[in-house]
């Protein structure tokens, strides 16, 4: 105690410098908030890294022979890899990487392309590769579009690379100006297979004249006396013009120009995909942020910019926003500030109510915005920033920091304390010891928590360190600030009215009742164990469980697949449909829809492709997307619907495994074998109850028209197979064989046939080809076309072959879904010999997030009794408190169960939590109990519950509705913290009768011969 009072008289003694300090703490604060990033989740470096591979036109089984497969092994040699997956189709093959999380990224990334560089000697001539990371930067932060009845697609998409771009791109913290969709324009020079079999020209000859000197070239220095100049050549193209009059071959005749064989014409590159906005063909502007960086910044930056330059938009241009996540980010921190504003006005009013002070009040409503300002400063050391996590760990911790200050509120101004001189001296070194107990038991569960890994400790790492910063924070103001500003308020005790009197009420006399026949009769406490365990096992056994809480975000991503092989002009009539029934929604705002390219940047085959649906307003998002499914099924059946995800949830399952909770890797030896066996698989649980949207796996490639070289023919006729290939390359697919400077643009010339010779088979047969004589030989005359049906993507998991079946779960949770599934795959016959599965999807990481939180409650229960151990030193009383927030779980899966919330990992950390908050309780129920020195143990137990039974309604009444906003979910983004506020509330009601009636008559069950014995003695 002397080394409590010591730490009360030097508190005293250095009043005013304390309270400056923790006032520049508070200054510190407010100037940090203006600074700290905002963001909608904390900036996460996820431990994969993916490898794109192009190579040419290759079919995808002669693909993974000849280049997955040596890639897969360079790979597997990168240090800290822990698994390989490989998708392959025609002519290209991704890799993905995954590695522990704690990696360090950049180094991976360069690890990664030195075994790609190591391998791409082996490989096939023309094999290129890019090597990126994925993180949540590669959704944009904002996008628009821009659409017009008056400018073409390629003016749209020359003012967006152009104009925009540059001028976006410069706004600090854009990573990335992303341009999809209009039209790039070029020069087409349609050969005339007449002219040129007249004039004895081969396309060859023209491709090398357009190439040939052209461009500008140094070819040295001229000295004179006076200057020293560089000499250049100058043999540029301008114009159509001028490309007709490229001379091919000067003859005695005279010359052939390019305009003698083939006609010059502004054109457009060949282009595979579609892009829409609201319906109308688009250019898409997505602006992304560099990792780190404030997204409602960048945000704002970049429409202030667009605002200020829109002279630079011509007339008849529309330029319209159709996703902004700062409106998100804003939306969910309005929400959390108004959960904490009204949180914090209700214990206010339980203060005063209880109270009847309106000064301590003030000094209670002061205190709270004191310690959240502080607590930036410590975000700000820990790296970390304004997010969904770090707010709503704020807004979960003012319940905790109110109730410390009602506490020492409530403490100091006990009418006990009138008698005390120097006023405030001897309460603060009394109540010293229990508050650091208290205070300690709550934050110490923390601890464990730092060690998750996964998504679960990316993402609650945030919220965990944020609310141990306010706890401890909150420990320094209520034990410094509280005692010091009540003192210079000069605000005590009121004397009791009389002091040889007791006036105790209904509640009060009704406790002592209580207390006494349960101290006189225990076994009176087993039918309320049995019952809360009871309770417990049947909520456990009832809750749905999941992964992380699902938010209404207000827009979601809609993929889609049409038939495979089908032409895009008849994908972009289907779909024209499917944006007609959707804009004819009311709660739609804008559309946006890619067709052989995707949100995130990728590429697709031209049957598939995405929309991003923004809607104008997040309520009932969930039917809306119902209906457009069953609508797009009814009005257009031939357009399947792949999956429906709400952008950042679907990026961070895609980062984090897969976005969808159910999916099936099956495993063989046969590739063919395992794409048989998909769709049988994904029929076996397309019925079960809560599976919906299933996919077999199998993405099936558009049809190929091969053309087989006859090799004997194609001597005969004097011609090699290589020069077939180059020759059908130019008048099929066309060379680019130069490129001219237009302005800042720099545009191809590309030699090929008009498209009426290359519609059909037959047409492509038809045409000549050039012997090494000159002769004209027939396409057809070397060789034949052979039509192959689209053949499926393969797919392989760590050099395996494998195909993935997957599902969503909805209306349903995660448990009794996957048990199901496991059921119908046990059925005889289903999986052949040599056939095996693994789960994976969002359902691996919920086990591996449910089984990393339960060994944090373990630990955190481990670590709060040790700390209870060190603070009494006696096993009786450790036992008896941490009993009270053991049996406290039971009544958070009761009020998880009523509430209809599912098990997922927030709910599991308020679950966490509650070890800790019943735990401050239990330790001042112990103080009161040691400060009284006399009497039998059962009046004593008795008496202590009469002097904290106010104060432990007054605090908890207080906390609880200090978390209601949250817990009743108002406002955008606050379904991320409901879960968990949900949790405390329900532990903080049953903590009231645990820690005042079940704890003290199982710490006198644990001192029965003791108790006894001074019940006989009457001591």
């Amino acid at each position: 105690m002397r080394s409590y009072a010591a730490v009360a008289h030097f508190v005293l003694r250095h009043q005013r410098s304390l309270l400056f300090l923790l006032l520049v703490l508070v200054a510190g604060g407010v100037f940090t908030a203006l600074t700290l990033p905002v963001a909608l989740f904390p900036s996460l470096s996820f431990p994969r890294i993916v490898v794109a591979v192009d190579a040419g036109n290759r079919d995808a089984a002669q693909m993974v022979r000849s280049i997955t497969k040596p890639v897969e092994q360079a790979l597997r040699s990168v240090p800290g890899v822990q698994s390989v997956a490989s998708s392959t189709n025609r002519g290209s093959a991704d890799l993905d990487l995954r590695f522990a999380w704690g990696t360090d990224m950049a180094r991976a990334e360069l690890q990664t392309a030195a075994a790609m560089n190591s391998v791409l000697p082996s490989l096939p001539a023309g094999t290129a590769f890019r090597v990126h990371r994925e993180n949540p930067t590669r959704f944009p932060v904002i996008a628009y579009s821009l659409t017009s009845n008056s400018q073409s697609q390629t003016e749209l998409r020359t003012l967006a690379q152009y104009t925009l771009a540059p001028l976006l791109s410069s706004i600090p913290g854009v990573r990335q100006v992303q341009i999809q969709g209009g039209a790039l324009p070029e020069y087409h020079v349609l050969l005339n297979p007449e002219r040129l079999k007249a004039l004895n020209i081969t396309a060859q000859e023209v491709v090398t004249a357009l190439n040939s000197g052209q461009g500008q070239h140094a070819i040295g220095h001229l000295q004179t006396p006076n200057r020293l100049e560089l000499l250049l050549t100058d043999g540029r193209l301008r114009d159509a013009a001028e490309i007709g009059q490229v001379v091919i071959r000067h003859t005695a005749a005279g010359s052939v120009r390019v305009a003698d064989v083939a006609q010059v014409v502004h054109s457009t590159v060949p282009n595979y995909q579609r892009i829409t906005a609201d319906g109308k063909p688009a250019v898409l502007l997505m602006i992304k942020q560099q990792l780190g960086g404030n997204t409602v910044a960048i945000a704002h930056a970049v429409r202030a910019s667009l605002h200020d330059n829109a002279p630079l938009i011509p007339a008849g241009v529309v330029l319209k926003k159709w996703y902004d996540q700062s409106t998100l980010i804003v939306d969910s921190a309005k929400s959390v500030r108004d959960a904490i504003v009204l949180g914090v006005l209700f214990a206010i009013l339980i203060l005063f109510l209880f109270l009847k002070n309106g000064r301590v009040t003030l000094v209670a409503l002061l205190v709270v915005p004191a310690v959240l300002a502080s607590t930036l400063i410590l975000l700000k050391l820990f790296g970390l920033d304004f997010n969904i996590m770090t707010l709503g760990g704020m807004a979960a911790a003012v319940g905790l920091v109110i109730d410390d200050i009602i506490v020492m509120i409530e403490y100091l101004l006990h009418p006990k304390h009138t008698r005390r001189r120097p006023h405030l001296l001897h309460p603060l070194s009394e109540f010293t010891r229990p508050l650091v107990g208290s205070s300690t038991a709550t934050i110490i569960i923390f601890a464990p928590l730092a060690f998750l890994d996964g998504v679960t400790g990316a993402f609650f790492k945030a919220l965990s360190l944020t609310m141990a910063a306010s706890l401890i924070l909150s420990f320094l103001f209520t034990w410094l600030v509280v005692p010091i500003v009540l003192n210079r308020l000069n605000i005590k005790p009121k004397p009791p009215k009389d002091s040889t009197v007791p006036q105790e009420g209904v509640m009060t006399r009704g406790y002592r009742i209580v207390l006494s026949r349960l101290l006189r009769a225990p076994i009176l406490l087993l039918p309320v164990i049995v019952g809360l365990g009871a309770i417990g096992w049947v909520s456990l056994t009832h809750i749905p469980t999941g992964f992380m809480p699902e938010m209404n975000e207000g827009g979601f991503v809609l993929d889609y697949q049409t038939r495979p092989g089908q032409s895009l002009t008849e994908t972009n009539r289907e779909l024209m449909q499917v944006e007609a029934l959707i804009q004819a929604m009311p709660e739609v705002d804008t559309l946006t829809r890619r067709t052989g390219a995707q949100l995130g940047g990728g590429l697709t085959e031209a049957n598939q492709g995405d929309m991003f649906i923004q809607l104008k307003s997040p309520d009932h998002q969930t039917e809306v997307m119902d209906r457009i499914a069953t609508e797009i099924a009814q009005k257009v059946p031939d357009v399947t619907v792949q999956d429906m995800n709400q952008p950042m949830g679907d990026l961070i399952g895609d980062l984090a495994g897969s976005p969808r909770p159910v999916v099936i890797r099956l495993f063989g030896q046969s590739q063919h074998e395992l794409q048989a066996l998909a769709p049988k698989v994904a029929r076996a649980i397309s019925g079960i109850n809560g599976i919906k949207e299933v996919q077999n796996g199998l993405v099936i490639a558009g049809d190929t028209l091969e053309f087989h070289i006859d090799r004997n023919k194609a001597a005969v006729a004097d011609i090699t197979p290589g020069a077939i290939v180059q020759q059908m390359g130019t008048l099929f697919g066309g060379t680019v064989a130069t490129r001219l400077a237009e302005g800042e643009q720099v545009v191809g010339v590309r030699v090929i046939t008009p498209k009426y010779l290359r519609a059909t088979p037959q047409s492509l047969e038809n045409m000549d080809l050039t012997n090494a004589a000159g002769q004209p030989v027939r396409v057809g005359d070397v060789g034949h076309f052979v039509s192959i049906t689209g053949t499926p993507q393969i797919t392989r998991y760590n050099q395996k072959p494998m195909v993935a079946v997957s599902a969503r779960i909805g209306g349903r949770g995660f448990g009794g879904t996957i048990a199901d599934v496991k059921k119908a795959l046990a059925q005889p016959g289903l999986l052949p010999q040599g056939v095996y599965y693994q789960l994976s999807g969002l359902y691996q990481q919920q086990q591996i997030a449910f089984h990393g939180l339960m060994l944090v409650f373990a630990t955190a229960t481990a670590l709060v009794f040790l700390a209870l151990l060190f603070l009494y030193e006696r096993f009786a009383i450790s036992l008896s408190i941490i009993s009270a927030p053991l049996m406290a779980v039971a009544g958070v899966l009761f009020g998880l169960w009523v509430t209809g919330q599912t098990l997922n990992i927030t709910s599991l950390m308020g679950l966490t939590m509650i070890i800790g908050i019943v735990t401050e309780v239990a330790v001042f129920y112990f103080f009161e109990v040691g400060r009284i020195r006399s009497g039998p143990w059962g009046d004593r137990l008795i008496e202590a519950g009469v002097r904290r039974l106010r104060p432990t309604i007054m605090t908890s009444l207080a906390a609880i509705l200090t978390l209601l906003p949250l817990a009743l979910g108002i406002g955008q983004g606050s379904a991320m913290q409901q879960p968990l506020a949900i949790a405390i509330i329900s532990g903080m009601i049953v903590q009231i009768p645990l820690a005042l009636l079940v704890m003290p008559t199982l710490y006198r069950l644990f001192l029965r011969k003791k108790y006894l014995a001074q019940q006989t003695s009457g001591s």
